[in-house]
C-alpha cells in the first residue's frame, strides 16, 4: 500500500493490518447465519501535530478504531463485504482528523484456490 505520511502535508499515517474477526457476512445460503472469518485492513491520513506532547488525545488512537469495527461486525448480518468497508470508512470520519481512509476488507474463505477475496476502497473527506 501507497504510504499517506506526507512531511510537507503535515499527513500522519495510522493504521491496523491484518485485524483477523469472525463476521455474519455474505449474500449466499451457506453464509446466512453463519460466522466466517474476515480480515481488515485500515489505512488513515490524518492531520499531523508536531508537537503531541506525549497526549493520546492529540492522536487517532487506532485502539478506538479497532473497537468501532468491532461494534460495526456485532451489529449483525451484512450481505456485502463491499457495505462492511463503507461502514468502517464512515466510521474513522468520526474523527475530524481524519482525511482519508482505505479500507480492505478480505473474506478468508471465500473462494478454495485463493487465500482470500475482497474489496478495497478509500474515501476522502
Amino acid at each position: 500500500m501507497t504510504s499517506f505520511a506526507s512531511a510537507s502535508h503535515a499527513i500522519r499515517h495510522v493504521f491496523i493490518r491484518n485485524l483477523e474477526l469472525p463476521a455474519q457476512i455474505g449474500v449466499y445460503h451457506h453464509e446466512v447465519g453463519k460466522m466466517q472469518p474476515v480480515r481488515i485492513n485500515v489505512d488513515m491520513a490524518v492531520e499531523d501535530v508536531a508537537d503531541l506532547g506525549d497526549d493520546l488525545a492529540k492522536v487517532v488512537d487506532y485502539g478506538v478504531i479497532e473497537g468501532k469495527i468491532r461494534a460495526i461486525i456485532a451489529e449483525g448480518h451484512v450481505n456485502l463485504i463491499e457495505t462492511l468497508a463503507e461502514r468502517i470508512a464512515k466510521t474513522c470520519f468520526e474523527d475530524s482528523r481524519v482525511k482519508t481512509a482505505r479500507v480492505r476488507v478480505e473474506k478468508l474463505h471465500a473462494l478454495s484456490a485463493a487465500e482470500s477475496a475482497g474489496v478495497e476502497i478509500e474515501r476522502t473527506r
